[in-house]
């Protein structure tokens, strides 16, 4: 099954997700999603299998959600437009495993999905 990690070099939890496909021996690709951006059809399929919507992927303490969305009431279409204009605003990492996936806090969740 092929295995797919969205990940941030800078964030602390993605490396320590990306340290522990390693680790695991497992086959993936990596994703540098702030170099190479979702496009929507890839971010509508991440939080299909994610069963989220899209609100549930933001990451509040971003500066950028502070100065452009805090308190406002957006639709789905509108987060996701939010996400892939801004694609630092999505949580990280997320590792996909076939039509399942999981947001890598804490690195368990990681474990427990390749298994």
């Amino acid at each position: 099954m092929k295995i797919k990690i969205y990940h941030n070099p800078r964030c602390t939890k993605s490396r320590q997700s990306h340290q522990l496909l390693i680790e695991m021996g497992v086959d993936f690709d990596t994703v540098e999603y702030l170099k190479e951006p979702l496009s929507e059809k890839e971010l509508k399929a991440v939080l299909s299998k994610l069963g989220i919507k899209a609100a549930e992927l933001i990451r509040k303490t971003e500066a950028i959600y502070k100065e452009k969305f805090k308190g406002k009431e957006l639709t789905e279409s509108e987060w996701i437009k939010a996400m892939l204009d801004y694609p630092k605003l999505m949580q990280r990492p997320i590792v996909i495993c076939g039509e399942n996936a999981v947001i890598g806090r804490p690195t368990e969740l990681v474990a427990e999905l390749i298994k």
